[in-house]
């Protein structure tokens, strides 16, 4: 890897006052660690290194600021520090649902837990009481079906009321839960749900998305056929009805036992609390499991330390249910505040949808996607001039690096008070490894600092650790919301091939990441999908932030074939764009070029510049390098990616014939 030094300090977009960094609970945190540990813990930074260099002291210290209810108390903090394999809290026993319904403060039976916003407008609203109320029956409803501990339950529901009290729900009872978004076709939910065995599926009968209505029960009458340990399905009406389904329990029935207790069922520190999956892109999707303890912690740790969330704060993230972010947003209940979820376009009927839910709500803390972001950008938005936004304090962006663009956007449009918190994790660990913090500032097109207790490195190739040059993301030590296991990987191979086979007893993330002298990160891309041109390393992501700078490029895609078997011409550096509507991409092309042999270097102006309607997706809305570039090198496309993992199979059947065209 080449190094690529930091020139200079960019420029500080949002500093805190005075005010912030005292009231700010992580530094209610930091003088209960020096008064107990005796360390000095003066500075975020010194903060970090003391997390990351006692584990034990950080982590007890953390889950008693945090107030953890543990039911049996743990022997110590970490048995084992091992990776795989990491022991946390071993004897302990607790729950998920049980934080998430009675949290210290906030929790009161009329204090707001969740508002669920549709984009044709349907608005539902529960306060910790009815959530707690909700919860119980649901509870007592999956009792009744024969859910019990270890039990899988599923659900291909989107954004809603009910399925965050089915979650609960099975979570109260011990049993395992995992989700999809109904806009998922049939194969891609039987690809990720076969492999779990679940007892009872729960499923609306349709979902609104862009200002249509699809129906989906055709699909989740083929998923009862493909899916034989089901016990029973339960139907939300959500869009039609599922009245004239003489097979599927009504939610409404399912629900309607209005003096059942609620109980919760305390569970060993690492009983599974839900699994999520890869991408899928190239073979069955992981089944990514998840504890209640590790994600408990982590997630108490992240929204309390790292955002500052708390009781009377209003919690949102654009997410579907098949996507690690809802598995965060919900988590704003284990603080005590409100959350607010969005269901549907965020495109529909206009860019404005999410900010005017975001004023009309009150919302403090918005989160969104880094795509999201660039398109209210191109689109020239100023939300601040349509809407009272005065109560955000943060604007959350993930998914993929935010570009410097997109900082001076949310800087110009929302406002100069916003902290601007670009995050970067992973559905791996259900959580990010490097974030924000209320004490620490938000610099130009950077991510602000590790978080706590991530132990994050950037490895050159000889396996050091090196600042202020573009490495491999790693995790030195373990963190609690590691992966207990993989689905069906009972000697942990597939954990061992995923994560530890490049450096053995260190989590290889799979990312390019330079780590900056001021403790700030800046992620590069995939470093699978890396460009490799002439002996000059870079990451994708570089490579998009200049292109997708032009207003009128709205997407693109880089693939890097040089010295792969089977490629054209022995390598090319291929960019396909979409473009704007009208523009010709002769008149975009000059500028294109020079801003990258400018920007990035002459060896990364592309071979060739191809136009395509749109550029090849996850299902979770990531690009998909790394499939197109097997495709390209002579890899079958069945063998390089399913299709049934992709948002849009036809862009890249377009993308590879425009390739070889």
């Amino acid at each position: 890897m080449s190094p690529e030094p930091t020139s200079a300090e960019p420029e500080i977009l949002w500093r805190p006052d005075e005010k912030t960094v005292r009231d700010a609970r992580i530094t209610a945190f930091a003088q209960q660690v020096a008064r107990e540990h005796g360390v000095t813990v003066d500075t975020y930074d010194q903060l970090w290194q003391w997390s990351t260099s006692d584990l034990r002291a950080f982590w007890g210290s953390a889950v008693d600021f945090l107030g953890v209810r543990f039911h049996d108390a743990p022997r110590e903090v970490l048995g084992s520090e091992e990776m795989p394999g990491a022991e946390w809290f071993p004897g302990s026993t607790l729950n998920y649902a049980e934080h998430a319904l009675w949290p210290a403060e906030g929790g009161a039976d009329a204090d707001p837990a969740i508002v669920a916003v549709r984009e044709d407008g349907r608005r539902v609203a529960r306060t910790y009481g009815e959530l707690r109320a909700d919860v119980a029956r649901a509870r007592a409803g999956l009792v009744a079906l024969g859910v019990g501990r270890g039990d899988r339950v599923v659900a291909l529901s989107p954004n809603t009321v009910e399925t965050l009290v089915a979650f609960l729900a099975a979570a109260s009872l011990g049993a395992t839960w995992s989700s999809c978004s109904p806009d998922f076709g049939a194969r891609a939910v039987v690809d990720r749900f076969a492999q779990i065995e679940p007892s009872v599926l729960v499923a609306v009968d349709g979902y609104l998305y862009n200002g249509k209505s699809y129906d989906i029960r055709g699909t989740v009458a083929s998923l009862r056929e493909q899916l034989p340990t089901l016990r029973a399905v339960v139907g939300i009406d959500y869009v039609a009805s599922w009245s004239d389904a003489d097979d599927v329990v009504a939610w409404a029935r399912f629900t309607e036992d209005g003096d059942a207790p609620l109980a919760v069922d305390p569970v060993p520190f690492e009983h599974p609390l839900w699994i999520l999956y890869s991408s899928g892109t190239t073979g069955l999707p992981k089944g990514i499991v998840h504890s209640h303890g590790g994600i408990v912690v982590e997630h108490l740790k992240s929204l309390t330390l790292q955002h500052d969330l708390g009781p009377g704060d209003r919690f949102t993230w654009f997410t579907t249910t098949g996507w690690m972010m809802w598995n965060l947003l919900i988590s704003g209940l284990l603080v005590g505040s409100t959350v607010v979820a969005y269901d549907g376009s965020p495109g529909h009927p206009d860019l404005d949808v999410l900010w005017r839910m975001a004023a009309d709500e009150g919302v403090t803390v918005f989160g969104t996607s880094a795509s999201f972001v660039q398109s209210c950008l191109k689109a020239g938005l100023r939300p601040r001039d349509a809407f009272d936004l005065s109560a955000i304090r943060s604007v959350g962006s993930t998914g993929s690096p935010l570009s410097s663009e997109g900082f001076d956007w949310v800087r110009d449009a929302v406002g100069e008070q916003v902290q601007i918190a670009s995050v970067s994790g992973g559905t791996d660990v259900c959580a990010a490894f490097v974030g924000v913090a209320p004490t620490v500032p938000v610099w130009r097109g950077e991510i602000s600092c590790r978080a706590l207790g991530a132990s994050v490195e950037s490895y050159d190739p000889q396996g050091n650790p090196v600042i202020d040059e573009v490495g491999e993301l790693v995790i030195t030590r373990p963190m609690p919301s590691m992966p207990v296991t993989l689905w069906n990987d009972p000697d942990g191979a597939r954990m061992h091939e995923s994560y530890f086979e490049d450096y053995p007893g260190i989590w290889r993330h799979g990312d390019w990441i330079s780590i900056t002298p001021r403790g700030s990160c800046i992620i590069r891309g995939r470093s699978d999908s890396t460009l490799n041109r002439g002996g000059v390393r870079m990451g994708t992501a570089e490579f998009y932030e200049v292109v997708e700078s032009f207003d009128e490029v709205l997407d693109s895609l880089v693939i890097d074939t040089s010295g792969l078997e089977g490629a054209r011409d022995g390598g090319e550096l291929l960019c396909f764009v979409v473009l704007g509507q009208g523009v010709a991409f002769d008149d975009v092309e000059g500028q294109l070029k020079k801003a990258l042999r400018s920007q990035l270097s002459p060896r990364h102006v592309p071979d060739r510049f191809l136009v395509v309607e749109d550029i090849p997706r996850t299902l979770n809305g990531k690009k998909s390098e790394v499939p197109v570039k097997r495709i390209l090198a002579g890899t079958a496309p069945e063998k390089a990616v399913s299709k049934d993992a992709l948002r849009n199979p036809e862009a890249l059947e377009d993308v590879v014939a425009r390739a070889r065209g």
